[in-house]
């Protein structure tokens, strides 16, 4: 059954209250435990309600906004807290970006406040040896076990540090009526190369050679993580309004890249001057840069005399010569 109460995110976790005017909240629901957050398509009596499934690991939870875009901006601030990261597939407006920019910021202040003791976990916390595999996560064991619910296509076996910070785990996810998480202790061993803690443990050389043993044991059942995170593809910016002081994210004007300078056309060496010559045994000359043709006159070729247009020419000289003295 349904009902209607005031919810409120405070850090990790959702307070509902009766009304906004209570002071004691009625219920409380810790998102350590998220699985999943999708839309549901499902009508509402109110037409201009928007619904949306929060899966947990002890079940689901729906929920219902007032409209499209109180859903939209509520998928925002829970995937902030949870991912302590602004998410890109969500369509928000450049205000409301910039606040959960601002909330992602005090959640890991608070977290960082919370436990001061301990480092959060990184791929520098763990002495590692060797080149890290792409599997490799700097993520606790409960961010883990998301991370592989969340993502099952993109393989069911991640590398991260373990607990005391000296050594390393292997999480894994299988499906047996549902979701089956195993956790593998890979410490490393004081004569060189890694060792995997179980009944027998297996000696490792490198951590590559951790995750294709797990591999090669489990007959291809255990695949390594590989999640494809996505890049931005415009350049913004924050700037400050002088006027009212409100931060406005802005995107950078994409220009065309600066083109290559051409080289200039290379010149024929056949119609680089009227005088040029061609390295042809009849020495021809062009009287114009264009090509040749027997219908222009202006465009044929001049050759220059050889002994046989000589002697043909003195030849006609002579006969016309005779024809002029008979004629006379």
């Amino acid at each position: 059954a349904s009902k209607r109460l005031w919810t409120c995110l405070c850090g990790n976790s959702l307070y509902f209250f009766n009304n906004a005017k209570d002071a004691h909240y009625v219920d409380k629901l810790d998102l350590s435990g998220f699985v999943s957050l999708k839309d549901d398509s499902s009508r509402d009596r109110n037409l201009e309600a928007a619904r949306l499934i929060l899966r947990m690991k002890d079940g689901e939870i729906k929920l219902t906004a007032p409209n499209l875009e109180a859903r939209e901006l509520w998928k925002g601030f829970l995937y902030s807290v949870i991912d302590l990261n602004v998410p890109s597939s969500l369509t928000l407006l450049p205000g409301q970006l910039q606040i959960l920019k601002e909330v992602v910021e005090k959640e890991r202040n608070r977290r960082r406040t919370r436990n001061p003791g301990r480092a959060p976990p990184s791929p520098l916390s763990v002495p590692l040896v060797g080149e890290i595999p792409a599997c490799f996560r700097p993520v606790s064991r409960t961010e883990a076990e998301v991370l592989l619910e969340r993502h099952p296509d993109c393989g069911n076996m991640l590398l991260r540090p373990g607990r005391d910070g000296c050594s390393l785990a292997v999480t894994t996810r299988q499906d047996l009526n549902g979701s089956v998480f195993r956790h593998y202790r890979v410490t490393q061993r004081d004569q060189g190369g890694y060792v995997i803690d179980v009944e027998n443990p297996i000696p490792c050389a490198t951590l590559h050679d951790v995750i294709d043993a797990l591999v090669e044991k489990t007959a291809g059942t255990l695949q390594p993580f590989l999640l494809e995170e996505p890049y931005e593809e415009n350049i913004t910016y924050v700037s400050a309004n002088d006027e009212n002081g409100e931060k406005i994210l802005h995107t950078a004007p994409s220009c065309p890249l600066p083109r290559v300078p051409a080289l200039p056309p290379k010149q024929d060496r056949w119609c680089t001057s009227p005088l040029s010559r061609s390295p042809a045994a009849d020495r021809r000359t062009l009287t114009s840069p264009v090509p040749a043709s027997p219908t222009n006159p202006m465009r044929r070729l001049i050759l220059s005399p050889s002994p046989l247009t000589q002697t043909l020419n003195e030849e006609l000289k002579m006969t016309l010569e005779k024809r002029r003295t008979s004629q006379d």
